[in-house]
């Protein structure tokens, strides 16, 4: 009988490691090489920007209007493109943004939904990001309010959207969030549209948080950074 105790107390024992080195696995390690891996998309982003040739930057549209962004090209598969700020979450926060939303590549940064609208165009930019694990990008993503800044950048413009509505809480199959004109947004008019996506609740994936935006003003990268993003 002693044996039988002894045997299934260390097997409890060793049980307990497991899933202790497990937890640390996933709120730490996960982050760690997360944030490294994120890190290394802005820096790769930021190398490109400075040995490309200088790219037409937005030009001027009505006064008081934003900015009208060049057509731009295609965005290439699971590569970065843009890279996100949201002071709201802190002016240290920044995240690449990629093409698509595979799950390598949500794994890198935050990811564009293929289909959506492009950075700055007409129609619907839709992204989306993990709420735990993988670098923990949209963690406080319940604390985003009406009026918040979401700042971009493509490497020659400044794009600053203002929300207008959420966090607001649906479900997965609620695919119409991204659409050009979200219904549920409160829009009734094609715009210049951004809608962010995460999971909730914060360690589950039953529903989903979403807030929409509008592009408030855009300006060239030579013109120094955007009034949300000054200290």
């Amino acid at each position: 009988m002693r044996v039988v105790v002894r045997t299934v107390s260390e097997m409890c024992i060793t049980l307990g490691a497991l899933i202790v080195l497990f937890v640390v696995y996933v709120l730490f390690w996960t982050g760690v090489k997360a944030d490294h891996v994120m890190d290394d998309q802005i820096d790769r982003l930021q190398r490109q920007w400075s040995q490309e040739p200088v790219r037409p930057a937005a030009t001027s549209g009505a006064p008081g209007s934003p900015l009208s962004p060049p057509e731009p090209v295609a965005y290439k598969a699971g590569k970065p493109f843009a890279i996100m700020y949201i002071p709201r979450l802190g002016f240290t926060w920044n995240k690449p943004v990629l093409e698509n939303t595979a799950t390598g590549t949500l794994k890198k940064g935050l990811g564009h939904y293929a289909g959506s609208a492009q950075l700055g165009q007409t129609g619907n930019f839709a992204v989306a990001g993990h709420r735990r694990t993988y670098g923990d990008p949209f963690k406080d993503f319940p604390r985003l309010r009406q009026g918040d800044a979401v700042v971009l950048t493509d490497g020659t413009t400044w794009f600053t959207y203002r929300i207008d509505k959420g966090p607001y809480k649906t479900v997965p199959s609620d695919v119409e969030v991204i659409d050009a004109v979200p219904r549920k947004s409160g829009y009734t008019r094609p715009g210049r549209y951004l809608t962010l996506t995460t999971c909730d609740p914060e360690w589950g994936h039953s529903h989903r948080l979403i807030v929409w935006a509008h592009l408030d003003s855009t300006q060239p990268v030579e013109a120094g950074k955007p009034p949300a993003l000054r200290r």
